[in-house]
């Protein structure tokens, strides 16, 4: 694999990578020669070159892992596609819809594989979770609430607060709540609501929305660039709900989940038995470098012909529901 960056993203996924059991980092490309040969150095990579343009086309390079700003995802990944290699593009996919399905579009043509890296997604955790609600651990899944936000004080600079890089909350943090909400819901969105703040560079900073399925399943979530919160997912049945603490970057040790089941009101407890099942059941789950784990199964994907974690499917709709929230707070 090739890494188009050396940005923080870029750092975090090489670090993982170094453990992954079916993908080795080959190159890395960069706008400048010196930034790409101490990254190199600094992750054990053979090939460092000053552009992007030379990382795409290497000889050394199978794949690309597409680590650039969100406004530069579409350019680089149909370069690398074009190139011949296969492409695993951080999230947000790309600026809009239309770039998305572009991009997969090239993949078609050029008999690549192209994925989208959301690396929650390959972690045992999420695996578990999705397994617990499949298996009518919480009876018939009903609401599910997320919380992503985080609280910067760097602006300046900063491209998740610069319009001309496709910035915002929303993109940087609201697409994995949105993901989140339409894997486990497993149907179609039939309805959108958003509401939020935008900062005074022109990005949302705030946001709050709901997703409405055809299933009748009800998603709600916040992100935020501005505030500190919870962080933490909620999927609530019938019978019981599950709580995620960590549902976005599993940690290396203890993860897993809860599966609580709340008391009886009292109009139903009436000559009732009470409830056999524990209120709180910890679950704990596999665990291991995340992406490493996402490395191989993409690699798997590749190599193997594995469904993708994240299909075309998933990219594209979770960026035609961001188009939409961004339309209406008027920052697209």
């Amino acid at each position: 694999m090739g890494i188009l960056s050396t940005g923080n993203i870029a750092r975090q996924f090489a670090t993982g990578a170094l453990s992954a059991q079916r993908c080795v980092l080959a190159a890395v490309g960069s706008r400048e020669l010196a930034g790409a040969k101490a990254f190199a150095d600094a992750y054990r990579i053979a090939f460092a070159f000053g552009s992007y343009a030379e990382l795409v086309n290497s000889p050394e390079v199978d794949a690309v892992y597409n680590a650039l700003p969100n406004s530069l995802h579409h350019e680089w990944t149909l370069a690398a596609l074009n190139a011949g290699k296969h492409v695993l593009c951080e999230k947000p996919l790309a600026s809009d819809a239309r770039q998305a399905r572009e991009m997969f579009d090239g993949a078609e043509r050029t008999g690549r594989v192209l994925v989208e890296a959301f690396m929650y997604r390959s972690h045992p955790q999420t695996l578990g979770a999705l397994e617990a609600v499949r298996s009518g651990a919480i009876g018939d899944l009903k609401l599910i609430r997320t919380s992503f936000c985080y609280r910067t004080r760097r602006v300046e600079g900063n491209i998740r607060f610069d319009p001309n890089l496709a910035g915002g909350g929303l993109m940087d943090i609201g697409c994995y709540c949105i993901d989140f909400s339409r894997l486990f819901a497993g149907s179609k969105v039939v309805r959108v609501d958003v509401t939020g703040h935008v900062h005074d560079s022109g990005v949302d900073d705030l946001a709050a929305g709901t997703l409405t399925f055809a299933n009748g399943i009800i998603a709600s979530f916040t992100c935020g660039m501005t505030l500190q919160a919870d962080n933490t997912a909620y999927l609530c049945g019938s019978e019981g709900y599950i709580e995620i603490p960590v549902p976005w970057k599993p940690p290396l040790e203890k993860a897993g989940f809860t599966i609580a089941r709340g008391t009886p009101p009292k109009m139903d407890a009436v000559g009732q038995p009470a409830p056999a099942a524990p209120p709180r059941e910890w679950r704990a789950t596999p665990s291991g470098a995340l992406y490493a784990l996402e490395a191989d199964d993409f690699a798997a994907t590749v190599l193997d012909r594995q469904s993708p974690r994240v299909s075309r499917a998933d990219s594209v709709g979770t960026m035609e529901i961001l188009d939409l929230m961004r339309g209406r707070l008027g920052i697209l």
